[in-house]
């Protein structure tokens, strides 16, 4: 998979670095969000948080995340990314859509 990923990146536009929209990086923002965003959730459900109060939650703890890495990285030679926040943006709106239909 990650070879996959590489490879697709390199496709789509020359070298490794730099701030990409299509990226390895930037798949890590979206699946770490959407992640933060479901333990999140299965942790608030555990303890008896109602399911709308939950999700919304889950997915402000999931956004917050990732804003609060970008901000670290604002302080790094990395800096901020827009572009990271927005796919970590997108992994929330898709681990909310998969929470919302889940039993």
């Amino acid at each position: 998979m990650r070879t996959l990923v590489l490879a697709l990146s390199l496709s789509i536009g020359g070298h490794q670095g730099g701030d990409r929209w299509l990226a390895p990086d930037k798949l890590k923002h979206f699946f770490m969000s959407a992640f933060i965003e479901s333990a999140s959730y299965s942790a608030l459900r555990a303890t008896r948080v109602d399911r709308h109060d939950a999700l919304v939650s889950a997915a402000g703890i999931a956004v917050s995340v990732g804003l609060a890495k970008e901000l670290h990285d604002s302080r790094t030679q990395e800096g901020f990314s827009a572009r990271d926040l927005t796919w970590d943006v997108a992994g929330t709106a898709v681990g909310a859509a998969f929470l919302t239909h889940a039993q």
